[in-house]
C-alpha cells in the first residue's frame, strides 16, 4: 500500500528551480535514502512532503501519519548530541507514524549512537526517508537510494554501495559512448573532407582529351561532382544529427610540494608522554605516551566527549608533556573555520598562505566543487559547506607539513566528503584528524589513536583492521564467558540431582537467561 503518493511536483525559491518532480511514491516499510549535493533541495522535499511547505505545483496524497525529524540543533547544554538525538528519534517513533522523515540524525553523533540509531531504525516497522552524509549509516539503513540534482530525482535500487556501483557503471558508460561518438564523428569529417576534395578535382577537364571531346567530358565530370557533392551532404546531415555525449569530467593527478617532506618521512614529529586529559575535576583519560611519525594519517577516535578535541589543542598548544619537531609547522582546521578572509574571495583566500603555483591550487579547488569563475566568489556569500571546503583547500596547499583536522567532514555533501579523501590520501604530508565518518577515517587512517573509558591507546594500522581486532577479542571474551556460564550450570545441576530447591532453579533459570543472551 501507499503511505505516500506526489505527482508534478514543481517549486522555485528565489527565482530558481528547486524541485522538478513527475511522480513519487513512499510504500509501507520503504528504507530510503535521499542523497545529492548541498543546496539541492534535500530538506525542502522533506518538507513538501511532510506538507510543512507547499509547492507552487502538484498534488501530494498521504495515507496515515508523516513525522517530520528536522536537523537538530543542540538546544539543551547539559545533555550530548546523542543524547538529544535519542530523545527526538524515541519521541517521533513512540507516535507510530506510517512514515519518517529524518534530516541529518546522524551529524554530532558518535559510533556508539549512530549504530544505536542504525539497530533503531532497522527495527522499526514503519517506512523511512533519511537525509545523510554518513555512506556506512546509508549502507545499514536503505535499500533505496533517491539522487536529487537540478530539481530531478534519479531512484537507485540497493544501499548507499550500490547505487554508487551503479553510479561508475554509468560513468564507464557514458565514457564508452563518448569515445564511439568521437570516433563516428571523426569518421564522418574524414568521409566529408574526402567528397569535398573528389568533387573539387572531378571538374578538372584530363590533359589528354580534346576540344571536340571536352563539351561530353565537362558534363560527366559536372554530373560526378553533383553526385559527390550530394553524398556530402548527406554525410554532414547525418553529423548534424550524430547525438552528442558530453565528456566525463577528468580529475587531474596531484602531487603537492610538502615542505621538507623528504627529510621529515618516518622521523618522530609529535611526541606525547605522560600527558593527562581533564576539564575542570573530569578526567578524560589517563596519563598516556604516543608519537606520531611523518607521513601517518593519523585518526582519532572515541566517543562524544572523551577529550578527542582537548587533546588536538594540546598538540596545537604544544602543552606540557608534549614536544613538536623544529621543522614542523601545524596547520589546523576547527568548525569556527578562523583562517579566511570572508572579504577576499576563495581563490586569494587559499593563494595566500600558499607557493604553489595557481594551477595545482585551481586543480585542488576544482576537485573541491569549485569550477571555473566558482574561485572568484567572495567568502561572505558562502553556505557553511562551501567555507569549509576553502578552508581545507587553503590547508592542503599551504606550506604547512602537518595537518591537524578536527571532524572536517561535517556539513559536506558526500560527494565532497569523496573528493578530500582523494586529496588526503594523496597529500604527502602528516595528518591527524578525528571524525564521526567511518568511511572517511577507513579510508585515510593508517594510524589509530583510541579514547576509551579514561584511557589512550594507539593501533599501528588501519581502523578496519583495528575494528576487526576489537571484533576478535570480543568473541574471545564472549567465549570466555560462555565456558563459565556452562561450568556454573552444570554445577547447579549437579546440586539440584542431588537436593533440589527453588533457590537453585531461579539460577539455573538466570543462568540459562545469560547463556541465551551472549549467544
Amino acid at each position: 500500500m501507499n503511505v505516500l503518493e506526489a505527482n508534478t511536483i514543481y517549486l522555485e525559491v528565489q527565482d530558481r528551480l528547486l524541485l522538478s518532480i513527475d511522480h513519487l511514491v513512499i510504500q509501507e516499510k520503504d528504507r530510503i535514502g535521499l542523497v545529492g549535493k548541498n543546496g539541492s533541495g534535500k530538506t525542502t522535499l522533506l518538507h513538501v512532503l511532510a506538507g510543512k511547505t507547499e509547492p507552487d505545483n502538484g498534488t501530494i496524497s498521504r495515507n496515515g501519519t508523516i513525522q517530520l525529524l528536522p536537523q537538530l540543533k543542540q538546544i539543551d547544554p547539559n545533555k550530548s548530541g546523542g543524547e538529544i538525538t535519542q530523545c527526538y528519534v524515541n519521541e517521533a517513533l513512540s507516535k507510530s507514524p506510517k512514515l519518517l522523515l529524518a534530516d541529518e540524525p546522524t551529524t554530532h553523533l558518535d559510533t556508539g549512537h549512530v549504530e544505536w540509531l542504525e539497530k533503531k531504525l532497522s527495527k522499526w516497522q514503519g517506512a523511512y526517508v533519511v537525509v545523510s552524509h554518513d555512506r556506512t549509516f546509508l549502507d545499514a539503513v536503505c535499500t533505496v537510494i533517491w539522487e536529487i540534482g537540478n530539481g530531478e530525482i534519479h531512484i537507485y535500487k540497493g544501499n548507499y554501495s550500490a547505487y554508487a556501483a551503479q553510479k561508475e557503471a554509468d560513468r564507464q558508460r557514458q565514457e564508452l559512448e563518448h569515445e564511439q561518438y568521437e570516433q563516428t564523428k571523426k569518421q564522418l569529417e574524414q568521409a566529408i573532407a574526402a567528397k569535398q576534395k573528389k568533387a573539387e578535382r572531378a571538374v578538372k577537364k584530363p590533359k589528354s582529351v580534346s576540344l571536340s571531346e571536352a563539351r561530353n567530358v565537362k558534363l560527366y565530370f559536372a554530373k560526378k561532382q553533383k553526385k559527390l557533392q550530394t553524398t556530402a551532404k548527406a554525410l554532414e546531415t547525418r553529423l548534424e544529427k550524430l547525438e552528442k555525449v558530453e565528456k566525463q569530467k577528468k580529475l587531474p593527478p596531484i602531487r603537492m610540494n610538502v615542505q621538507e617532506q623528504e627529510s621529515l618521512k618516518g622521523r618522530v614529529l609529535i611526541r606525547v608522554e605522560q600527558v593527562k586529559g581533564m576539564i575542570g575535576t573530569q578526567l578524560l583519560w589517563k596519563p598516556a605516551d604516543f608519537f606520531i611519525r611523518g607521513g601517518d594519517k593519523a585518526a582519532l577516535i572515541g566517543p562524544n566527549g572523551s577529550g578527542k578535541t582537548t587533546l588536538l589543542k594540546k598538540i596545537i598548544h604544544n602543552d606540557t608533556g608534549i614536544s613538536v619537531a623544529p621543522s614542523v609547522n601545524i596547520g589546523y582546521f576547527s568548525q569556527h573555520i578562523t583562517i579566511l578572509n570572508a572579504d577576499r574571495t576563495i581563490l586569494e583566500n587559499v593563494k595566500e598562505t600558499s607557493h604553489q603555483d595557481e594551477t595545482l591550487i585551481r586543480t585542488v579547488l576544482a576537485r573541491l566543487g569549485f569550477w571555473r569563475e566558482d574561485v572568484f566568489k567572495r567568502v561572505n556569500v558562502l553556505s557553511g559547506g562551501e567555507r569549509v571546503k576553502t578552508a581545507l583547500a587553503k590547508l592542503l596547499v599551504s606550506e604547512m607539513n602537518v595537518l591537524v583536522l578536527d571532524e572536517p567532514t561535517n556539513f559536506l555533501d558526500i560527494e565532497a566528503v569523496e573528493a578530500l579523501e582523494s586529496l588526503l590520501i594523496d597529500y604527502e604530508g602528516t595528518v591527524l584528524f578525528t571524525s564521526h565518518d567511518r568511511r572517511f577515517a577507513e579510508k585515510i587512517a593508517t594510524k589509530v589513536l583510541v579514547i576509551h573509558e579514561t584511557k589512550l591507546n594507539v593501533f599501528d594500522g588501519t581502523l578496519k583492521k583495528y575494528t576487526e581486532r576489537q571484533r576478535k577479542s570480543g568473541r574471545d571474551e564472549t567465549e570466555e564467558q560462555l565456558l563459565l556460564i556452562e561450568t556454573k550450570i552444570a554445577e547447579v545441576l549437579g546440586k539440584m540431582s542431588i537436593e533440589p530447591s527453588d533457590g537453585l532453579e531461579k539460577e539455573f533459570q538466570r543462568l540459562l537467561a545469560e547463556k541465551r543472551m551472549l549467544k
